[in-house]
């Protein structure tokens, strides 16, 4: 059944290990292991039946806006890629590559190019908005995988497969992927009182840098081709870091679940030159001489959200450090809700 109005929302996600490896060729050749949680930040979309021949399309935190006759499929240059790669695929897939005339709205709780996965979330979002507006049956896994085919496959846009599928699953998982693009979700099972100790410990810092974090992983896969050793080494050493991640926070050790990030951290800087800066290396060090217990720049790199472990009692006093350096300073808080959808 078609409905009239609907909402999605998709989390967006903190990668802790393993972020690289489930990029291509790395994950086709040796298997790729991230751990990683969904945060209480959504991206969300609104998908609305017109009663006219017109298709518009809306990114309200981006101010942009496309609307055109109704047809299939519509031009995929910018702007507003992704959207229109996402209702192309449906018209194709469900109504024979006719075109439906509809309203869809998206937005993010975080600026783009933060490193949390806000890209991927919002094409979730997006699949999942359309799923039930058209009165389609997915689960998680097929959301999933209908995301990274869009985004990845017909977009061309490069990027690994983590993304898609925290904000399918929400929670925090172990994810492994292999070639072809099949992917395992394991959920993590830790005590509540170890989740809450965790969230407490964690403080995120908004550089206040946005990045195109496709130029940072084109690099980093160019390298993965020519199977350049340091950059092979460090994805090698970010997948054990993942394994032992989880063996940390299963534990409840979070000063090692940190020195642990730190670690990461250290490997990640051998994949690509843009991944760190010098302004993300003053960050990172003031906060290590202020003794947290570790930390890292999410996603790609190159800017977005660094976040950081530190004893819960001094977190206030590394939010006031980290504000000196002309950033945002806040904390985390976890969902293990992944992409719903509802009829408004």
């Amino acid at each position: 059944m078609r409905h009239e109005l609907v909402r999605a929302r998709a989390p967006l996600r903190l990668g802790f290990g393993g972020g690289g490896t489930d990029v291509s060729p790395y994950c086709d050749e040796h298997g790729g292991v991230v751990l990683n949680a969904a945060i209480d930040l959504f991206a969300h979309v609104t998908v609305q039946a017109r009663d006219d021949d017109q298709v518009r399309l809306v990114a309200a935190d981006r101010d942009q806006a496309w609307q055109g006759v109704a047809q299939a499929p519509l031009p995929t240059e910018e702007p507003l890629r992704l959207l229109k790669g996402v209702y192309n695929r449906f018209m194709v897939d469900h109504v024979g590559g006719r075109a439906i005339p509809l309203t869809l709205v998206s937005y993010a709780d975080c600026p783009p190019g933060s490193g949390l996965g806000s890209s991927s979330a919002l094409v979730v979002a997006m699949v999942e908005a359309m799923r039930r507006f058209m009165g389609l049956r997915m689960d998680p896994y097929e959301v999933a995988r209908l995301a990274f085919d869009i985004e990845r496959r017909e977009l061309g846009l490069a990027g690994g497969a983590q993304d898609q599928y925290a904000a399918a699953f929400g929670g925090l998982n172990l994810m492994r992927f292999f070639e072809g693009g099949r992917a395992e979700v394991e959920s993590v099972a830790i005590e509540d009182r170890i989740l809450k100790e965790l969230e407490a410990s964690l403080v995120l810092y908004f550089t206040g840098v946005s990045r195109e974090s496709a130029s940072i992983i084109e690099e980093q896969t160019a390298n993965m081709r020519s199977h350049a050793q340091k950059s092979l080494e460090g994805l090698h050493a970010l997948k054990a870091g993942a394994f032992e991640m989880r063996d940390a926070l299963t534990a409840g050790d979070l000063p090692r679940f940190g020195a642990l990030l730190d670690a990461g951290w250290s490997s990640k800087k051998l994949l690509a030159n843009r991944i760190s800066s010098s302004g993300i290396d003053a960050v990172y060090d003031a906060a290590k001489s202020f003794g947290v217990f570790g930390g890292k720049v999410s996603g790609a790199g190159g800017g977005g959200f660094m976040m950081f472990l530190v004893d819960p009692t001094r977190r206030e006093g590394l939010k006031r450090l980290l504000g000196k350096f002309g950033g945002a300073a806040q904390a985390a808080r976890f969902t293990s809700v992944g992409a719903e959808s509802w009829s408004a």
